[in-house]
């Protein structure tokens, strides 16, 4: 009752609690596609390569502006992206190990940057520490306004280019012999899962953004093999997640509400993993205890009727 009452009554909570269930959904629903086209580090990469472009969004203009900030990490992701798909393109590295060295040189020029900042005067000031583990407390109006905006676009572009979509993440070879422009269109993807991780490390940071993009859509594919209930429960799961983990948070001293959302969704993974139908390993043991059973009663009905035969031609 205490909780519903500060979300009635309080607007800094039910402003956070919007933003953190909005940013669920979002990733929750982009996430899908990352888990299905086997690309899911491609947000951590992207998360962790956007550090250095919000330390140098802030160097050319000095302001702690968060649209300014976002903007500058935006393009760094772009420029992520980029590379990957030039290493992957031009040489024999494969699509993992180029993630892999995009992720660690990237993050470690934004270490870099970030250290230079803190030794200037004023810079600590900045709090731009907080991009690494995020602070999902400070959300203001503006920022649940931005996820909203983002995510209603995001849903558009995904609901007008549906049929794209799906043929291009389950099998891209056979989209290019129907005339689809597959390559261009798994780009596409990438750049809209970028945005999603530039709205969402504000709150989560670099660090842990990419669970929450991920988690839902591992957690949803363990309960269906339909996109579009994959996708619907993958939104409900992250935006359940954001809900529960801000309301956790706030509730209780001390405790950061980024990571409590990644400790939420994590707990609905482990519960669909183990008890999923189809999928869940609950599922499959007693599964696998049933067959056995009805495997031992067939054999032994075999038995019995070989047996009778033996004894009937004997007679």
């Amino acid at each position: 009752m205490n909780i519903i009452h500060l979300l009635i009554s309080e607007h800094t909570f039910r402003t956070v609690a919007m933003g953190c269930m909005l940013l669920g959904s979002v990733s929750g629903i982009l996430g899908c596609f990352a888990v299905l086209r086997k690309q899911s580090l491609l947000g951590d990469a992207v998360s962790h390569a956007s550090l250095p472009g919000v330390c140098i969004a802030f160097i050319i203009t000095q302001v702690k502006n968060t649209e300014i900030l976002l903007l500058g990490a935006l393009v760094v992701g772009m420029i992520c992206i980029g590379l990957i798909q030039i290493i992957q393109n031009n040489t024999k590295i494969k699509f993992d190990s180029a993630l892999a060295f995009i992720l660690s040189v990237f993050f470690g020029l934004g270490l870099v940057f970030l250290s230079y900042l803190n030794k200037l005067p004023g810079a600590n000031k900045s709090g731009l520490n907080k991009f690494i583990f995020g602070q999902a407390s400070t959300f203001v109006e503006r920022d649940v306004k931005l996820m909203l905006y983002t995510g209603v676009i995001l849903l558009i572009i995904i609901i007008l280019l549906w049929k794209e979509f799906k043929i291009v993440v389950f099998d891209p070879d056979f989209a290019k012999t129907l005339g689809f422009p597959s390559r261009k269109i798994e780009i596409f993807i990438s750049v809209l899962l970028v945005v999603t991780v530039i709205i969402g490390i504000q709150a989560a940071g670099v660090i842990l953004i990419s669970a929450m993009i991920i988690s839902p859509g591992v957690a949803a594919r363990q309960w269906t093999d339909k996109l579009s209930i994959m996708i619907i429960l993958s939104g409900i799961f992250g935006g359940l997640a954001g809900l529960t983990g801000t309301l956790i948070s706030m509730t209780q001293s001390d405790l950061p509400t980024g990571p409590v959302i990644v400790v939420v969704i994590s707990i609905i993974v482990i519960l669909s993993i183990l008890f999923s139908p189809k999928r869940g390993i609950i599922f499959r043991i007693v599964m696998n205890k049933r067959r056995k059973k009805i495997f031992k009663e067939q054999l032994k009905n075999k038995k019995i009727k070989q047996t009778n035969v033996q004894r009937g031609l004997e007679l």
